[in-house]
């Protein structure tokens, strides 16, 4: 990113100076496409995931001119949906007819993985948004035998800087702009691209690429289960939501009942550990999640959630000693309710 810093043309321009930061964009887009498994020409770059998802769910029309998520999406899918589903239904024909529909690689919360890490495509009944964004640089994303429609990505969940996302077109048609006026992004998504971005982007896909091929976050999955085996050891009351189920490596939604998640956030950093209360975009929200909601939960257990994330250069003596602080707290905790 530095290095592009100096880069001083715009991609869209054919002088010397354009054509350079072009290259840059388009090395930038084979990396992202070697990441998740597409074709360069499949990655459209945008200022977010969410502005992915935006322009997905915008080719509705070409789906049967219906949206439908699960309560458990995240919202930048989910607040678009004209269907209330329920989480029952996961078939392909819980609603009648061809429509478009939001599948999560891994949910942003629980880290419980959508099809035990396989992103599941198309079905008879439906064309799929397919949010790999949590799971894309921690687990290889493989398709099943019939790839989604699109699929969403944010450069910030791999490594990379915040601002820069892409939508993975997996149609055979170009998607109708939401963004008009410069025809960047051959067309799809007008703009001018943010160099400086997108090449931190790139270089992100292809570090994240390698950690994954060299099991990296294998270790992460075992400093994640110390860390969950600790806290157990010190309290019965504690649940960790999808345990028993597929997971990110790198992901512990712990929901203690009767402690306030936003209280938990507070005080872990206090103790000097940024944690969250649902998923980081929702974590200035006081309100109960409503992804432990929908899968069962009441409303004051979605309340007492925490969202525990680990990265490649957590260390077992920072589980530890995140440990101990959220035991010290919670025992602390019960001495005032008692």
């Amino acid at each position: 990113m530095i290095a592009a810093m100096d880069v001083v043309g715009n991609p869209s321009s054919v002088h010397t100076e354009g054509r350079a930061a072009k290259m840059l964009v388009e090395r930038a887009r084979a990396q992202v496409a070697e990441l998740v498994g597409c074709k360069t020409t499949q990655v459209i770059f945008t200022s977010s995931a969410t502005e992915a998802a935006a322009l997905a769910v915008a080719q509705k029309a070409r789906h049967g001119g219906l949206f439908s998520a699960l309560p458990t999406e995240h919202d930048c899918l989910g607040d678009w949906s004209e269907v209330a589903l329920d989480p029952a239904q996961v078939g392909g024909g819980a609603i009648e007819g061809h429509h478009l529909r939001a599948v999560s690689a891994a949910n942003s919360e629980t880290g419980i993985l959508g099809a035990s890490g396989v992103v599941v495509g198309s079905t008879p009944h439906h064309s799929t948004v397919c949010d790999i964004t949590q799971l894309a640089g921690k687990m290889p994303v493989i398709y099943g035998e019939v790839t989604p429609s699109y699929a969403i990505l944010s450069a910030h969940k791999i490594g990379g800087p915040k601002g820069v996302g892409a939508l993975i077109n997996f149609t055979a048609d170009d998607p109708v702009p939401m963004l008009r006026g410069g025809g960047q992004e051959m067309n799809r998504r007008s703009g001018t691209e943010n160099t400086i971005g997108i090449a931190g982007f790139g270089a992100a896909a292809a570090a994240a690429g390698q950690d994954v091929a060299a099991g990296r976050w294998d270790e992460v999955a075992q400093l994640r289960n110390i860390l969950e085996k600790t806290i157990a050891a010190a309290t019965d009351q504690t649940i960790f939501v999808g345990k028993d189920r597929p997971r990110l490596p790198n992901t512990s939604c712990i929901l203690t009942s009767g402690w306030k998640g936003e209280t938990q956030v507070m005080q872990m950093d206090l103790a000097g550990f940024a944690i969250s209360a649902g998923s980081a975009c929702s974590s200035g929200k006081v309100k109960a999640s409503k992804v432990l909601i929908a899968m069962g939960y009441s409303e004051a257990q979605a309340s007492s959630a925490i969202r525990v994330s680990l990265g490649l250069e957590t260390t077992k003596d920072d589980v530890l000693r995140f440990a101990d602080a959220w035991i010290e707290k919670w025992t602390k905790h019960q001495m005032r309710v008692a």
